[in-house]
Parts: C-alpha cells; structure tokens; sequence
C-alpha cells in the first residue's frame, strides 16, 4: 500500500510559501501523493488550482482530488481543468468526484441541492468527462487514454455503482479501517457485477496532528469546525484523529490489511514541522 499526505489547503492561516514548501518537502520524503479537499464557503484554496501550483514544484509525487464537488462545476470547464492539471504534471492527477454534502456550498453557487437532481446531474457529468477527454477540440491530452485517473467517493450503494461503472475505482471517506473494509468489500463486488476486467483502485484517508497537546487540540478544533456541519459527529470525527506515531502505524497496517491502495494522511495544523514528524512517523 502507498501512503501519500494532504496538502493543507483547508487548514488555518495558509500561505503561497507554506504551501509550496509544503509540497516540495512532501516529493522529497516518503510520500507517494497529494492530496486536497473541496470546499467553497470555507476560507480555503481551491483544489485544482492547488494542485496546478503543487504540479510546478514537483515531478515525482502524485496529485489527487479527494474529493472535488463535481456538481457544483460546469461539465466541460471541470474537465478542461482537469486535464490541463494533468498535462501539467506529466500525468500525475487522480481526479476523485463525489456529490458533496453541505448545501451552503451549492447555495452560494446557484447548483440545485436536492438529493436527485444532484445525483442525476453527477452521473450525467461522469459520461460527459470521458468524452470531453477524448474529444480533441478539449485538450489538453496527457498521453493516458482516457483522460486523468477517475475515482468516485460516498458511502451508499448509487456511489459504489457509479465508481465500477464509470470510474477507475472508489475513495473512501475515512474512519477506523474497518469501515474502509466492509466499503471496499461493496466495490469490488460490484465491480464484478459491472464485468469490468482487472481491480478497482481503492483509495482512502485519515488526519493526523502530531506533537504536543496544544497541537492536538488545535488538530482536534480544526475538525470540528470543518465537519460542523454534521452537527454531534464532527465529535467523532474529531476523536478518530491520529495523533501519536503508533497510531498512525496502526490505522496504516489497518488499511493495508483491508486491501487499500492508497492512503493520504491530511493534516490538520497549517506547520511543515507537522510534515516532518508525519515522515518519521510512517516508518515506526
């Protein structure tokens, strides 16, 4: 299994040089990804864009959206950025998708929130995006056919179908690694039922703040301010934080053992250091 690491682009207090040290530390250490998040009403940076800035200052390290909220984009300009993302990165962009859940984020962007139309409207957009990569009035074209690595997130039955069907795999949302197993065990049964050849690619994530007890509440409160939105469960969310070199080790072997191919560890303090310690924390 890869472990790759978030790029904060959500966290507190983040700067243009932050976040490109961020990103040419994480090529030099034992990454494999990087990672970004969506969200519009949210002091926080856009994740494609993020990932274009990251893609100038590495070549090796692989650059992932887990996951971007498709419906919120008009079709052909999602797809127009994605594929330049990747263009620009030498084919390095894993473009994962899913529907979203806070309804401020479609509010402010004029997208209709009902649980229907936005799931039709995503299905919808996961067809158009094949297309749009192979048609070449769009452009840019990376070499892979196809277009990016397409993965879908969520956690119901309609997201696991739609993953085996019109995507190169699923991205798990996060939790204890149990949870990632019985999802994982969903995909690829469906994937069998789709008929499709070969496996799907299994994705997840977990957070991580690393130091004193300071940083783990500040760890612990950036959570609760980014999940606020479910109300008592940004709580748990919170308290699933890993915040010592053994856990991560643990939550890490969970997840290989589940069959997960890539892991992204997102941090929840806007501090480099929290990089370092997540590397030497990977090889416990």
């Amino acid at each position: 299994m890869n472990v790759g690491v978030g790029l904060p682009n959500t966290t507190p207090a983040v700067d243009r040089e932050l976040m490109l040290n961020w990103a040419r530390l994480a090529e030099e250490g034992p990454f494999t990804s990087l990672g970004v998040f969506d969200r519009v009403v949210y002091d926080s940076y856009e994740p494609l864009t993020t990932l274009a800035a990251a893609a100038a200052v590495t070549a090796r390290i692989r650059l992932a959206t887990t996951i971007v909220i498709s419906p919120l984009r008009n079709t052909a300009i999602l797809a127009k950025t994605a594929a330049s993302v990747d263009a620009l990165s030498g084919g390095r962009l894993t473009l994962g998708l899913a529907v979203g859940a806070r309804q401020e984020d479609y509010d402010v962007t004029g997208a209709g929130y009902r649980s229907r139309s936005r799931g039709k409207r995503f299905s919808e957009q996961l067809s158009a995006l094949r297309l749009h990569w192979e048609n070449e009035a769009i452009g840019p074209h990376s070499g892979r056919s196809g277009g990016p690595e397409l993965l879908v997130g969520g956690g119901s039955d309609i997201a696991f179908a739609r993953a085996t069907r019109q995507a190169d795999g699923y991205v798990h949302g996060g939790g204890p690694p149990r949870l990632f197993a019985r999802a994982a065990k969903q995909v690829r049964a469906a994937w069998i039922d789709a008929g499709r050849p070969g496996r799907p690619k299994l994705w997840a994530q977990g957070y991580f703040a690393l130091g004193d007890d300071d940083a783990v509440q500040t760890g612990a409160n950036y959570l609760r301010d980014y999940y606020a939105f479910t109300g008592p469960f940004a709580e748990k969310i919170a308290e699933g934080l890993l915040t010592t070199p053994q856990a991560i080790a643990q939550f890490i072997r969970g997840y290989q053992e589940a069959g997960c191919d890539e892991l992204i560890l997102f941090p929840t303090i806007s501090d480099c250091t929290q990089l370092e310690r997540l590397s030497e924390a990977i090889r416990f």
